[in-house]
């Protein structure tokens, strides 16, 4: 009797891209746990230090942990010439802009749960910018969810302030817009980078800036360093800098960039936890329904892909 092997031959091909999409995400996820708390870490750090100084000092610490790595590696410090662009827009983006603006929302009175549901925000614009740089095509159900979650971050901002977005608030826009085309950029070139040795070379990159800047930031600026606040460096430094992107950049290049993106939807909710449990912040109704409605909108992305295509 003669077997029909077709089904046998086509069944892990058609499995495989779901399989490594799942992957992605789980991945991604981790990069979120990792992320999630950077808020609560920043808090902490600003407690003894200038927020300037946490903000820029955080790269300067990551780009000496990321050139130790790349030596080890024996890897070249310096990244391919023709990839120089968008090195310099992940330095832009997520080096530089999203800890300096956002730790000065903080310092400017944004609490540590407010902003962690405006950058809510976030996965909708790196999905935007992973349209626009990375070619990706997400499936109608996927846009309609990631406008869903926007639109519930967008409510809870405006009714929780004055009906107008406030300085705190544009500060943290600015902070997740870097953050979006940092990410998108780190996420293609993932595909054919080691997401450690992308972070890496987007810090070393940056170094002649931040290393320089911190050094004059220590001397001209009062420090308070209390147990607390060098824990709170050492973590936005370590981890939010530098270990948070590893998983976090392999899951975008594995996962698709707009759909694994999504999986930071969950992060506000996170947050949440750490403001409460580590800073005893107060957490509404309001800010826990905002949170859980943008965990709804995870859901529903992940579960949104096509069976063919890029990112998706």
């Amino acid at each position: 009797m003669k077997i029909d092997n077709s089904a046998i031959d086509v069944l892990p091909i058609a499995e495989a891209p779901h399989r490594s999409a799942w992957r992605g995400s789980l991945l991604a996820g981790v990069g979120v746990l990792s992320f999630s708390g950077s808020f609560p870490g920043t808090v902490f750090a600003m407690r003894g230090f200038d927020p300037y100084l946490v903000a820029i000092g955080r790269a300067a610490l990551a780009a000496l942990v990321a050139v130790i790595c790349l030596k080890a590696a024996g890897a070249p410090l310096l990244p391919p010439r023709a990839h120089l662009r968008s090195y310099a827009l992940i330095s832009l983006g997520v080096v530089l802009g999203f800890p300096l603006f956002s730790g000065l929302a903080l310092d400017g009175g944004a609490s540590t749960a407010h902003s962690a549901v405006v950058i809510g925000l976030l996965p909708a614009a790196t999905a935007a910018f992973a349209v626009l740089r990375a070619g990706e095509r997400p499936r109608p159900l996927f846009w309609a969810a990631c406008a869903a979650g926007a639109l519930s971050i967008t409510v809870f901002t405006l009714t929780r302030g004055t009906g107008r977005l406030a300085g705190a608030d544009v500060l943290l826009v600015l902070a997740l817009l870097s953050a979006a085309v940092g990410y998108t950029e780190g996420g293609r070139l993932a595909r054919e980078t080691p997401g450690w040795r992308v972070i890496s070379y987007a810090l070393v990159l940056s170094a002649p800036l931040t290393v320089p800047v911190t050094a004059v930031l220590a001397v001209a600026t009062p420090m308070e360093p209390s147990a607390e606040s060098l824990a709170g460096f050492a973590y936005v430094g370590l981890v939010s800098m530098f270990l948070g992107f590893i998983p976090w950049y392999a899951g975008l290049a594995m996962g698709g960039i707009a759909r694994a993106g999504q999986i930071q939807l969950a992060q506000p909710l996170l947050t949440l936890v750490w403001a409460w449990l580590l800073l005893g912040e107060e957490i509404g109704a309001a800010t826990i329904a905002a949170a859980l409605a943008v965990l709804v909108c995870v859901a529903v992305t992940q579960a949104s892909r096509r069976r063919r295509g890029v990112g998706t």
